[in-house]
């Protein structure tokens, strides 16, 4: 068995995940909701994608941004739940310095590609619902497909300096990462060098993207809903709010987990470190199953075209 010291080294090769500290008896437990979740996840969002593809009619901006952000889940869930469920089954701890960096650098680009991703779903509700006469000619294919790609760019470019500067810091306090997977600021606590630069770094990106990103999608429903409560009917004003449900909902269970962690990280110094790790595990995952449930469930058109797949399969 691996002699897990926590001092007399310096530049581990490999690292300790420790799952969730405090509760390894339970984690077989533990790993039945977290099973769940990759198993609804990876059936919606591949379901989201075959619908999609399949029906001509679903060939329009809303739901190209939508199989991008199912390919993002994906990823997301490929690149943590795997190895999080080998420490939960097996007690597979043991990371490689590579392979931890690597994990790290997808959490946090594609966590700022699902961003990215709903800010232009509020750009393509805003246009949809404000500019109803101009959108088909204002997000054409070629506009979409310029959108997304300076998504996946920012998330890509502004995640690499995490690693960059990860590899360049000497480590001997210990190698285990209390938690079931590698994140920026565990690397930060194990580093023994000064960090300041990368603690700042952390800040810029925290701004960059949840706080303009915020900022335009808050500015984007300010328009929205005037438009909204502009409408004359009760009836019409229902029709067009329920157009952009969806997107309200995926968002607020995106960003209000991530407000909550901000807040306990900084005032939460008596919760149990078990606690901490839970949340955030509950911040990185519970978007990734939401997403396909919430979009499958209240977006009437992929709710018909899924209806119709099964009762043509079953006729």
């Amino acid at each position: 068995m691996t002699d897990f010291n926590t001092t007399d080294f310096t530049n581990p090769s490999t690292f300790i995940l420790q799952g969730i500290p405090g509760l390894e008896a339970a984690h077989i437990w533990i790993s039945i909701p977290f099973c769940t979740v990759y198993t609804i996840a990876i059936l919606g969002n591949f379901t989201i994608l075959f619908l999609v593809k399949m029906d001509p009619s679903l060939h329009a901006p809303m739901y190209y941004f939508l199989c991008l952000l199912a390919v993002t889940d994906l990823v997301l869930l490929t690149s943590t739940l795997p190895k999080m469920l080998s420490i939960f089954w097996f007690s597979a701890r043991e990371i490689s310095f590579s392979a931890c960096l690597t994990q790290m650098y997808f959490i946090h680009c594609f966590s700022a590609v699902e961003s990215g991703i709903f800010t232009a779903m509020a750009l393509d509700r805003y246009a949809a619902i404000c500019h109803p006469l101009r959108y088909s000619t204002f997000l054409t294919n070629p506009i979409v497909a310029k959108i997304s790609l300076a998504v996946v760019l920012r998330g890509g470019m502004l995640a690499l300096p995490y690693p960059i500067l990860a590899r360049q810091w000497p480590y001997c306090k210990t190698n285990i990462i209390p938690q079931p997977y590698c994140t920026h600021i565990a690397m930060v606590n194990l580093a023994c060098a000064d960090t300041r630069i990368s603690s700042y770094y952390g800040l810029f990106v925290l701004f960059c993207v949840m706080g303009l990103d915020v900022i335009f999608i808050t500015v984007s429903y300010i328009q929205i809903l005037r438009v909204i409560f502009s409408l004359p009917t009760k009836d019409a004003r229902l029709k067009t709010f329920r157009t952009c449900g969806s997107h309200l909902f995926v968002i607020l269970a995106f960003y209000i987990p991530g407000l909550f962690i901000s807040l306990l990280s900084r005032f939460g110094q008596n919760v149990p470190l078990h606690f901490h790790v839970l949340i955030a595990n509950v911040y990185l995952l519970m978007p990734l199953v939401l997403n396909p449930i919430i979009y499958g469930v209240r977006t009437k058109q992929i709710r018909d075209r899924l209806f119709r797949f099964f009762t043509h399969e079953g006729a």
